[in-house]
Parts: structure tokens; sequence; C-alpha cells
């Protein structure tokens, strides 16, 4: 183990664990929030059907880049949570609200009872997706810190570029759930999702632009690692970094095609979704690395002993194939499209 860099691979395997929650769990937040527009009880329930076999595991993935956050960086998780107590605290008492109502609403019989259930299913995945937004958006543009410790107020983390950062991953969040119901889903409510997904990918184009140019100013680091300067444009970095937009607008572009007409597989929207925020996951790790609190402590100072992460890597390499299968299977044993009357039946 004497030869591996253990903070660079335990970075990588938070990254990687964050990346999955982004990507699984944020299609299950993205149908909560357009469960609001359902046009009827019977298209909301099929909505939800689309995602009743997986929005619990979804969520181990944000158990899983918290812990290995604590075990494997104790400095950084003891500066971070500090920052963003109240944020955290909001996320996590929508998303429990959220399971909440997510099973109360099919037993709900009276109609007001049954409107404050999906209307609680809609709006804690709403307040979940925005707070998760908020922590990214205050966690990119830096923290106070004084030594060894959080030195900031409580309040730090409210600005508006966290308010940018929320509502775009909001957006962000529905455009996934968009993929995820052309996938699951066909007729109607197929066509009603290519019409939400057009709407939020312009949300999606116009939110990471503003975003991307707004951390481009948030310190001079960002600047010098993407080889930008007031005075000058380092064409070495410039043009090795180059693919990441390229990338992005492609993909952005391949996926207004879809959406526009019909595509000939429908896994594809999800996946151009994923692929989007992918490119702007690699963006970040761009313009943060090699920072874990930015632009503070890098992950090597902010890392644990390497005997420590050496015993908890022995985990992890057992720990995470297994929920990967996990995971692969429970997809694989609910493949293909929900019908009319499927869903809960408890």
């Amino acid at each position: 183990m004497d030869a591996l860099d253990l903070p660079l691979i335990w970075s990588g395997l938070i990254a990687v664990a964050v990346m999955l929650y982004v990507c699984l769990d944020g299609f299950d937040l993205g149908i909560g929030i357009l469960t609001a527009f359902a046009r009827s009880d019977t298209e909301r329930n099929m909505m939800t059907a689309t995602i009743e076999p997986f929005w619990d595991g979804n969520e181990t993935w944000l158990v899983l880049g918290g812990g290995g956050l604590f075990a494997a960086f104790p400095l950084a998780y003891a500066i971070i949570m500090p920052a963003f107590y109240l944020p955290i605290l909001v996320m996590l008492a929508a998303l429990i609200f959220r399971g909440v109502a997510f099973e109360f609403r099919h037993k709900a019989v009276r109609e007001p009872t049954r409107r404050f259930w999906n209307g609680a299913f809609a709006y804690g995945s709403l307040v979940a997706a925005f707070s998760q937004g908020i922590i990214l958006g205050g966690y990119i543009q830096g923290m106070t810190v004084e030594g060894r410790d959080f030195a900031g107020s409580a309040f730090d983390w409210f600005t508006p570029f966290s308010i940018l950062v929320g509502l775009s991953l909001v957006v962000g969040y529905v455009l996934l759930g968009v993929g995820w119901l052309i996938l699951k889903t066909e007729g109607d409510l197929q066509d009603f999702a290519r019409k939400w997904g057009r709407r939020s990918l312009i949300g999606v184009v116009i939110g990471m632009a503003m975003v991307s140019l707004a951390t481009l100013s948030i310190d001079p680091k960002v600047t010098q690692h993407w080889g930008i300067s007031m005075s000058a444009i380092d064409m070495s970095k410039a043009v090795f970094l180059l693919p990441i937009p390229l990338i992005s607008g492609a993909l952005m572009f391949w996926l207004w095609r879809d959406l526009k007409t019909k595509p000939r597989y429908d896994w594809r929207p999800y996946l151009l979704s994923v692929g989007i925020f992918a490119t702007g996951f690699a963006g970040l790790a761009v313009s943060l690395f090699p920072y874990l609190v930015p632009f503070q402590v890098d992950i090597w100072d902010a890392a644990a002993r390497d005997n420590a992460l050496a015993f908890l890597l022995v985990g992890a390499v057992v720990m995470l194939p297994t929920i990967l299968l996990y995971t692969a299977y429970v997809h694989k044993l609910f493949w293909g499209k929900v019908k009319e009357g499927d869903g809960y039946h408890g």
C-alpha cells in the first residue's frame, strides 16, 4: 500500500459515490418534482411506479459519500459539516418527509388527505434537490477557515451564487427524471416527459453557462486551472481542457434532437442527461482540484493516516462492487415499461 497515493484514491472513490448518487437519486427526485405537474392521479401513480423499486436504494450512495468523507478525510468533514448544518438538516428532513409521503399517499382514502401527501412528496423532492444545490454552491465558493476549524457564520452559504446553483440543480434533476420517464413509459406520459424535457434542457443550458462563468470569478486558482488570466490564455491548458465544454455542448444538442422527435432508443435521453452531468462534474473537478475544502485544505492535508486509509480501502474494495452488483440486479429485475395499474400494492 505504501506505493499508492491513498488520499488521491479515496478522493476518487468519494467523487464516484457522489456522482452515482446524483445520477441515480437525481432522477427519482426529478420525477418527484414532476408529479406536481401530473394531469391525473393515474399519471402520477405511473410516475411513482417507475421509481418504486429503486428510490430508497439510490440514497445508499449519499450515505457512502458522507461516510467516506468522515472516515477518510476527518479534517475536511470537521470543517464542511459546521459550515452547512442548516441546509444539511433541511435536506435530510425533506428526504425523510418525502419517504413517508411516498408510502402514505397510497394509503390515503379521502381526497384532501391524498392531495396533502401528493404535495408532500412533490415539495419534499423539490426542497431536497434545492438544498443539495445550496450545499454545492456554498461548497464551491469556499468557507472561512482559521487554523483547522470553520470560522464563518451559520449563513455564509446563503449567497446569490448558491441560490443559482440550487435552482440549476433542481432543473438538472428534472431533466434526469424526464430521461427516466422516457425510458420507463410510453404513449401520453412519454410525450408529457418529452415536453418537460425540452423546457428543463433550456434551463440546464442557461444554468450551466451561468454557474460556469460565476465559478471562474470565485478564486484566481480556478482560472489558473483553466489556463485563463486577464492578460493571456495558456493554450497548453486551455486546449487540453476544451473537450469538456465541447462534449457537453454536443450532448445537449443531441438530447434536444431526441426530445423533439421520438428517439430510436428510449434509453438514450437518460444516458445523454447523465453525460451532461458528468461533463459538469468533470469541469467542477478541474476547477477545484486538489482542494477538498476550497481553496484552503487539499486532499493530502485533509486525509487520515495512511494505515487507516489502507484498512478502509480493503472494506471499500469488497463493499462497492457488492452494492454495484445489487443495483445492477435490481435494475435488470425491474427492466421494462411501466403500464397503467403498475406500482404500489401494499
